[in-house]
């Protein structure tokens, strides 16, 4: 009866240690400098799965490393190269150890080796590796902020100041002058309404008129003009063609080059003829009762 007792005892002290007495385990190693707050009996994990727990935490040496002491199940093989790293199991679920078999070649792992240690970063830690460069910017930000408002600070000096509420104040009457200047026009055209009317009516008079003089040119008998402009036309073209032709006396003064020549030449006789009577006269026109001999015609220079 004491022995059942006592075989209940170990059986439930290595069920609460998470410890299977009836499988076959092999012991491993793994040396941290921070525990990232695990226990005895936290879960060892491969690809997720479950393969064995934690079964003992202690101090190394008095730098403050920890050597953690976990199980895992004969049955699951990986080499020696192998690391245990701490990671978080969930958002509230704690942390655990994973197994990540080396891809190298190497020795299978034997119980009692030390694996490599390692330790995943967890959110928290990602959380404020995201957020120190944004908490960084928001800081440069700031302090460019308060070195524009300590610029804008020093050019708004009260002289400054003083003119801007003048220049503000001068806006204020020129808008107020806008103003009276469109009251004063608005009384203007309202004064001249009477004017206004009378002149967009002589306005509209026009425009009928316009549209009664358009309307008349439209129905004029403009087809017989222009064809009789067309007939006067292709005359005049027969005309100017024959005489290029040399068709008819003022073809042929306009194409003989023969009596250009001639008429030429007949023109600087009568102008030498002419010439010779103006400087001697009386070899043309002369009286004698007793005669006279005739000169004979000297051409002049």
């Amino acid at each position: 009866m004491m022995i059942a007792v006592i075989g209940l005892f170990i059986f439930g002290f290595s069920y609460l240690k998470s410890n299977d007495i009836f499988s076959k385990d092999r012991t491993f190693y793994a040396v941290y400098n921070d525990a990232e707050g695990m226990a005895v009996g936290t879960p060892v994990t491969i690809n997720g799965f479950q393969v064995g727990s934690v079964q003992n935490i202690s101090f190394l040496n008095s730098s403050g490393n920890l050597i953690i002491k976990f199980r895992v199940e004969n049955k699951f093989e990986f080499n020696s190269n192998s690391t245990a790293k701490i990671y978080e199991a969930g958002l509230i679920g704690g942390k655990a150890i994973a197994i990540v078999p080396s891809s190298k070649d190497a020795p299978l792992a034997k119980s009692g080796d030390t694996l490599q240690a390692a330790i995943s970063p967890g959110l928290t830690e990602l959380v404020n590796n995201k957020l120190s460069p944004l908490q960084d910017k928001i800081e440069a930000m700031i302090v460019n902020a308060d070195a524009a408002l300590q610029n804008i600070n020093s050019i708004l000096d009260e002289p400054t100041r003083a003119n801007l509420k003048l220049s503000v104040e001068g806006f204020s009457n020129s808008m107020q002058e806008l103003d009276k200047l469109g009251k004063s026009l608005n009384a203007v055209v309202s004064g001249k309404d009477g004017q206004l009317k009378n002149t967009m009516a002589e306005l509209n008079t026009a425009s009928k008129n316009l549209a009664a003089i358009t309307s008349d040119v439209a129905n004029s008998d403009i087809g017989t003009t222009l064809n009789e402009l067309k007939t006067v036309t292709s005359s005049l073209s027969n005309i100017l063609k024959n005489m290029d032709e040399g068709k008819g006396s003022a073809g042929k003064l306009l194409n003989d080059d023969a009596l250009y020549s001639n008429l030429s030449d007949a023109s600087k006789a009568l102008n030498l003829l002419l010439e010779d009577m103006r400087e001697n006269p009386k070899r043309y026109v002369h009286f004698s009762i007793f005669g006279k001999k005739q000169q004979s015609y000297k051409p002049s220079e």
